[in-house]
């Protein structure tokens, strides 16, 4: 029997059943669905964290205080610690380290900062005067505090949006004073609109110079350097340069240097374990919908004995008849897995739309894994029925009542 005569034959023994199988595609087609849904979001993830940290700069080497055993996680703002980051050790790496392109020590700390009778609690950043082109964060209005102003620990401040709409609404805030913590800095710059990164709202952040930040927190040390490599290839020698100036200055490798794509790396490693995971979870429900398939062609099988020994009795094969019931399992598990997709991309984008915020990335990859894995399903689990039908007796098949 030709192909396209056994297909005509399995897709004529559906019809005659819609309903049942349409119950049968069931599983599948949440099986298939499921997949698609939460692979796009472990995925989308994924592809979140990469962009968000493309943001952050690149080529950036982190250095924190305090020994770390294990590559990983993201820099501590720990600078209270006992071995210290010293803002002399920023200027030491920048001298001592040829591959390194620019260095910028950083302390953070929360404050309310308040105009008149407006107040606002943020997050204030004390930086070096080159953190912008490291960060890749600008001062679009006015401009960015200078070497001198980091180095005479001036009182001078540049704000992002959210601050500048909240405190001074419709007023220019250049050259204003405002009150930080009690201290009074000008305003010399707005930063530019970025959003949301990393759960963090970069508009509403206020940068001062690094050492008036630490005369303002009462720190004797830096939360972090981060250290700018003059290229991705270089970024390994940075890490070792840094390491030898620090550990010529410290004499202990009581620090840890990791690089930008270390940090990166390891979030990818987790987002990967997570996806993997929810591709597992996901399958459970294609396993239960290839066992609902199982059973659906058994019962065709015993329903459809008298039909099956007649084709034998006509000249029909054995072959033929496992072949029959094989591609029939096969298409009610392929129609599920063309249904549940276009459903999962179809809920995928609607999602999508509705909350641009949630993180949705449909690869192509999925797709064609998601559907062939639904047809493997239906020829695994339709083999066992196809197998016992073609073993029917033609003569007792016949006397089948």
């Amino acid at each position: 029997m030709k192909l396209y005569d056994t297909l005509y034959i399995a897709l004529d023994a559906l019809r005659a059943n819609k309903v049942r199988a349409a119950l049968t595609m069931l599983g599948v087609i949440i099986g298939v669905a499921s997949v698609i849904l939460l692979t796009s979001l472990g995925e989308g993830a994924r592809s979140y964290l990469q962009e968000q940290f493309a943001g952050m700069g690149t080529n950036l080497v982190l250095v924190t205080p305090g020994k770390t055993e294990t590559a990983g996680g993201g820099p501590s703002f720990a600078s209270n610690t006992v071995h210290r980051l010293t803002f002399e050790d920023a200027e030491a790496i920048e001298r001592g380290a040829p591959s390194v392109k620019g260095v910028t020590g950083i302390v953070v700390g929360a404050g309310t900062v308040k105009f008149r009778n407006r107040t606002r609690g943020t997050t204030i950043i004390g930086a070096s005067e080159n953190f912008q082109e490291i960060r890749g964060l600008y001062a679009n209005v006015g401009s960015f505090f200078s070497e001198d102003d980091v180095k005479s620990r001036r009182r001078v401040a540049v704000i992002g949006r959210t601050v500048v709409r909240e405190l001074f609404q419709n007023e220019n805030p250049l050259g204003r004073r405002i009150d930080i913590d009690g201290t009074k800095f000008r305003v010399i710059g707005i930063m530019e609109p970025r959003g949301r990164s990393l759960g963090f709202d970069i508009d509403d952040l206020v940068f001062i110079p690094v050492r008036t930040g630490m005369d303002l927190f009462g720190l004797e040390g830096l939360a972090e350097i981060i250290v700018q490599a003059r290229s991705a290839e270089q970024v390994d020698e940075v890490i070792a340069e840094t390491r030898d100036v620090l550990m010529r200055r410290h004499r202990s490798e009581d620090f840890t240097a990791i690089s930008q794509g270390d940090i990166l790396a390891t979030f990818n490693l987790i987002a990967g374990a997570m996806t993997t995971l929810l591709l597992a979870i996901a399958s459970i429900s294609l396993l239960v919908g290839g066992i609902g398939i199982m059973n659906i062609m058994l019962v065709s099988v015993r329903e459809r004995t008298r039909e099956i020994g007649t084709r034998m009795a006509v000249g029909a094969t054995r072959r033929a008849i496992r072949n029959q019931f094989l591609v029939e399992s096969t298409a009610l598990s392929g129609m599920g897995g063309l249904i549940g997709l276009a459903l999962g991309v179809g809920i995928a984008r609607l999602a999508q739309a509705v909350a641009p915020a949630v993180p949705v990335r449909i690869s192509p990859w999925i797709l064609v894994i998601a559907v062939g894995f639904s047809l493997a399903v239906g020829v695994f689990f339709g083999v066992w029925p196809a197998v016992k039908a073609s073993q029917l007796d033609p003569i007792e098949a016949l006397r089948y009542e």
